[in-house]
């Protein structure tokens, strides 16, 4: 199914699990080596004069954790491409490691091949968005190959010094034979860590979770509590934005400490708070998100506006 103007407004109108498929069928699915396997790629629309948009997902996710946002980017005449991360969905563990590290090389070699080698002619630097754990991921990307990230975008990330393993408490489900039972438990998860709203508890976003967490086969990753991501700003050169939702549990009560953070990085130009937004800012507030994105992404590369209001 071809990405039409009427498949893009069907698209950003329907909010039920049928979305995937839809979605799907306007992909081209691309893999790329993997330790024993691949990774899996979906990319939306057409190359152009613009910057390719790179969309990395959330730890326990895949690329759903973007549905709501792809066709807005598409719509604005970018080239999108969402991989599955190296251990997550559809895509293989890596060679070794289980964190966030282990996916920066299988990650680059694997945009060398879509979009061609730094340096070399034709090779297309691309616009870098990641989400939580994506968004640590990123960072790291962008500081090991600063000639590949055009502009860096983190969106609730982590791996700044001050996520703490006590902000949230999950409640396990593996051990649970009764569907009910289970699908309780991600109710109840999504909203302790996801959601600022249970309202934001959609059948798409319930369907995505429980997807999502099923497929999750890296455990015990513990950059996200550390300072690896402000580690790795230091050195990227490119611009950083941010985008947080202003009631993400993992930074309640911290956002000054927050913005302090990442405005340390040199190459820092803003941070956008989602208001009525929790951790999955893009899914919760897919318009408001959409919007700062679109600011960060806009040529040429300046600081983010003061938003109306504050």
């Amino acid at each position: 199914m071809p990405f039409t103007d009427a498949a893009l407004d069907a698209a950003l109108h329907l909010d039920t699990p049928a979305l995937i498929p839809q979605l799907l069928a306007m992909a081209t699915r691309r893999e790329t080596p993997c330790g024993d396997g691949h990774v899996v790629w979906h990319i939306w629309g057409e190359a152009s004069e613009l910057p390719p948009v790179v969309l990395f997902h959330g730890g326990s996710g895949s690329w759903t954790h973007w549905v709501r946002n792809i066709a807005p980017l598409v719509q604005a005449g970018r080239q999108v491409l969402v991989p599955d991360l190296p251990g997550f969905g559809d895509s293989a563990l890596p060679a070794q490691g289980r964190d966030a590290d282990a996916l920066v090389a299988p990650l680059e070699a694997g945009l060398r091949l879509l979009l061609g080698t730094p340096g070399a002619s034709g090779h297309r630097a691309c616009d870098l968005v990641g989400f939580s754990f994506g968004g640590l991921t990123a960072g790291l990307l962008a500081a090991a190959h600063p000639a590949r990230v055009h502009r860096l975008v983190v969106c609730g990330a982590p791996g700044l010094g001050l996520a703490s393993r006590r902000a949230v408490q999950l409640t396990g489900w593996r051990h649970l034979a009764d569907p009910a039972e289970v699908e309780a438990v991600h109710r109840l998860n999504l909203k302790a860590l996801m959601f600022a709203d249970a309202a934001s508890i959609t059948p798409l976003a319930l369907a995505l979770h429980a997807a999502n967490v099923v497929r999750d086969r890296m455990p015990g990753r513990r950059l996200a509590y550390s300072d690896a991501l402000l580690q790795a700003l230091a050195v990227v050169t490119c611009p950083v934005f941010a985008i947080y939702g202003r009631e993400d549990v993992l930074y309640l009560g911290k956002l000054e400490a927050l913005e302090a953070a990442l405005a340390s990085a040199p190459g820092f130009r803003g941070l956008r708070f989602i208001d009525h937004a929790g951790h999955w800012v893009q899914f919760e507030q897919a318009a408001a998100f959409d919007a700062a994105l679109r600011e960060a992404l806009a040529p040429p590369a300046a600081a983010f506006p003061v938003p109306i209001g504050s």
